[in-house]
């Protein structure tokens, strides 16, 4: 087990520090939606980095992101994390294996997530990097990979954690306090407020982090953040409006039905492995009380979902009132006889040898990475089966592929012809749509809010939503640049 800690510094402004004007600096998410990093820095030189996330995707121009910094780690203060999401937190043990000795502030629940995700990521690039090795021993090449960081790395991060809870300020260093607020995204997700003095002077700082939807299944609803003057803002769905949550469970049960019982195949289901896994599960054990699921095997084959949903029945503080109410009527809203949680690697591979029809949920989401990989490999070709896309897939991954019609793809250097299914449903999304952001920013002062960043969202969903706020009484917005600074006056 983790020991968590922080590690207070002692900081005394020198006269040269006091000459820097506060600014803000954008080092990722821009113009995408993985990678979210964005630096502060206060007049006195104190600089505070929210998130610090992994890139996932193949852009090229974002080739080597994950590997590079926009700034010197070890010059930073603070880091306060949103949310555990790998975007958001999948680059923390590099950052501190490259110097930053600063504290980790996030809400209780993402430092139990971060742990069980940044150890799952460290595996990944160490498989990663031994497959390379691998491969470039078979060529004869001298070319050797490193892992981005490797287990030990996550240890070592894990004891910089501090959690705090919703609601309430906490002061984080002189002259400046924090405040979290449940943005309804994810287990643990919290929207960060800055209130920050100096000489004197408070400002009041946002970022929303990852904008939640409202009358979702077992979190509460995003809560407003206060009034600030300057906010980076999430635009993952600008322009987008989602189908109304009440059309997923019967949509859903429609896939499952004529996946597994006319076609007699099998679904498979690419899920993220903290929120939309939980998210099926629960619907699914809720048909099965109803009566309505089909009396099929189901799987969740990802070790990380199965520890995720362990730290989910922990954190009851994060539920909505509709699933506490469900508590009193089933104990296990995440569990039935025929659902099955598989951890072990060669328990993986005998469902793939299993004859009839199944359910599979397993991750990545955006089929990146993970044991989906080979469950899609080995469903691909045939016609009965059926791959259901129920979250955002970043450009150039395999999901975004299928979703948009591919005959073919490529898993693990292979090509293979998509015979089966393709579906999608949107309604799962746990980004808000353009109408929900709207909403959830429409308490805000349009006098005190100077001007807001959009972040995390790809160029065509920024224009519209730009227009949308404008149209919605804000009066300056600006689509930041990777690496681009702007002074807040």
């Amino acid at each position: 087990m983790f020991l968590y800690s922080t590690f207070p510094r002692i900081y005394i402004p020198t006269l040269l520090q006091r000459k820097h004007s506060m600014k803000v600096t954008f080092c990722g998410a821009v113009g995408t939606v993985t990678g979210s990093c964005h630096l502060l820095t206060l007049d006195d030189g104190r600089k505070i980095l929210m998130d610090c996330g992994l890139f996932q995707g193949y852009e090229i121009d974002l080739e080597n992101f994950n590997e590079t910094w926009a700034f010197d780690p070890a010059d930073l203060d603070f880091l306060i994390l949103s949310h555990a999401h790998i975007d958001h937190s999948g680059r923390i043990p590099k950052l501190v294996k490259d110097g930053f000795d600063g504290p980790i502030i996030c809400t209780y629940a993402t430092r139990d997530l971060a742990t069980i995700m940044l150890l799952d990521s460290a595996h990944i690039q160490e498989n990663d990097a031994a497959f390379k090795n691998k491969k470039a021993l078979q060529k004869k090449s001298k070319e050797t990979f490193e892992p981005l960081y490797a287990a030990k790395d996550v240890e070592r991060c894990m004891n910089r954690f501090k959690g705090i809870g919703y609601g309430e300020w906490y002061k984080v260093a002189d002259g400046i306090q924090l405040l979290f607020r449940d943005s309804g995204h994810i287990l643990g997700s919290a929207s960060i407020t800055l209130r920050i003095t100096e000489d004197g002077k408070e400002r009041v700082f946002g970022f929303t982090g990852d904008i939640g939807r409202p009358d979702r299944p077992i979190l509460k609803d995003p809560e407003p953040m206060p009034h600030v003057e300057y906010l980076i803002c999430e635009s993952t769905y600008g322009g987008k409006i989602h189908p109304g949550p009440p059309h997923e469970k019967v949509g859903l049960l429609d896939v499952i039905k004529k996946t597994c019982l006319e076609q007699k195949g099998r679904l498979i289901i690419p899920a993220f492995s903290i929120g939309r896994t939980q998210e099926i599960v629960y619907m699914m054990d809720q048909m099965v009380n109803d009566g309505l699921l089909p009396d099929i095997p189901v799987y969740v084959d990802s070790p990380l979902a199965v520890n995720a949903t362990d730290i989910f029945k922990t954190h009851p503080e994060c539920f909505d009132r509709e699933i506490m109410e469900y508590l009193m009527l089933d104990p296990d809203p995440f569990g039935w006889s025929k659902l099955h949680y598989i951890k072990k690697a060669e328990d993986s591979k005998k469902i793939n040898d299993r004859k009839g029809p199944c359910i599979i949920i397993s991750a990545s989401g955006m089929i990146t990475a993970g044991r989906i990989l080979h469950h899609v490999r080995n469903s691909i070709h045939d016609p009965r089966n059926t791959i259901l896309i129920v979250g955002f897939c970043a450009e150039g991954s395999i999901g975004a592929q299928l979703a948009k019609g591919a005959d073919t793809i490529k898993i693990f250097g292979e090509e293979h012809k998509v015979k089966c299914q393709v579906k999608r449903m949107h309604s799962f999304s746990a980004h808000g749509d353009q109408e929900e952001m709207l909403d959830y920013l429409d308490n805000q002062d349009r006098d005190k809010l100077k001007e807001i960043f959009l972040v995390h969202g790809e160029e065509d969903r920024q224009i519209p939503f730009k227009a949308a706020l404008h149209a919605a009484g804000f009066k300056k917005v600006t689509i930041p640049k990777l690496k681009s600074s702007y002074e807040l006056k």
